[in-house]
């Protein structure tokens, strides 16, 4: 507990500097991309496309909780994300849309919100140099 101020999640400084930000934005950047290629990719190659691309949701979502250590590095990505996969699944007024009608679509979008959940609920990683709870260790 080396480092961090007495008293609960409030009382403690955000501690925001540029460059934590700047892989913010990135990671945000990053869950357009992937939101992006998951649509092309499930409706392209179903249902191998639709395992890669729900694979690439989780990869990304775990890799941004792992690079910041935060909750908030899974929701920058999922934020990303979401807005981009629901911006493909709003048809256009001529009809046109991104996701096609049926159970890849669905599955993609409600896959893709379920991993994000559960990488944002998982238990905060480890911090290097802390001392175990059991004794004797």
């Amino acid at each position: 507990m080396s480092g961090q101020q007495p008293g609960g999640f409030l009382a403690r400084p955000l501690g925001f500097r540029p460059g934590r930000i700047a892989a913010y934005v990135g990671l945000g950047v990053l869950g357009v991309l992937v939101g992006v290629a998951g649509a092309i990719a499930q409706g392209g190659w179903f249902p191998g496309g639709l395992i890669l691309a729900l694979l690439a949701t989780a990869g990304l979502f775990y890799g941004g909780l792992l690079v910041t250590g935060t909750q908030l590095g899974v929701g920058a990505p999922a934020a990303g994300w979401l807005i981009a996969t629901i911006w493909l699944s709003v048809g256009r007024p001529e009809g046109d849309a991104a996701f096609a009608a049926g159970l890849g679509p669905l599955v993609f979008l409600f896959g893709g919100m379920v991993v994000a959940v559960m990488c944002a609920t998982m238990s905060r990683l480890p911090q290097p140099g802390t001392q175990s709870a059991r004794m004797g260790k």
